[in-house]
């Protein structure tokens, strides 16, 4: 992949920094991202409560919106465990 564009520092979290990276990304690949990770709610607050580690959901989106094959990078790092222990967690989240 050739090297194209400005480059440019996002900083955020949430929904909003995932979106921005996906229409920043057709201007340029030089793209930074510092992701806050402050959920705790859903499966990122449950591997926050029971791991003890940062919540991933907002990084895992980033990384979505970032992908050159978006839509099946999507339906891999969304994808959610139906059965067991790992009920409700997303791919991404356990990556």
């Amino acid at each position: 992949m050739q090297i194209r564009g400005p480059k440019i520092v996002a900083i955020g979290g949430g929904t909003g920094l995932s979106t921005m990276l996906r229409g920043l990304k057709e201007y340029t690949t030089n793209i930074t991202a510092i992701v806050t990770v402050a959920d705790d709610g859903g499966g990122s607050g449950k591997l926050r409560r029971t791991l003890g580690m940062l919540p991933p959901g907002d990084i895992r989106n980033c990384l979505v919106a970032l992908a050159h094959t978006e839509p099946l990078m999507e339906e891999l790092m969304q994808y959610r465990f139906t059965e067991g222990e790992l009920k409700g967690q997303s791919f991404g989240n356990l990556l």
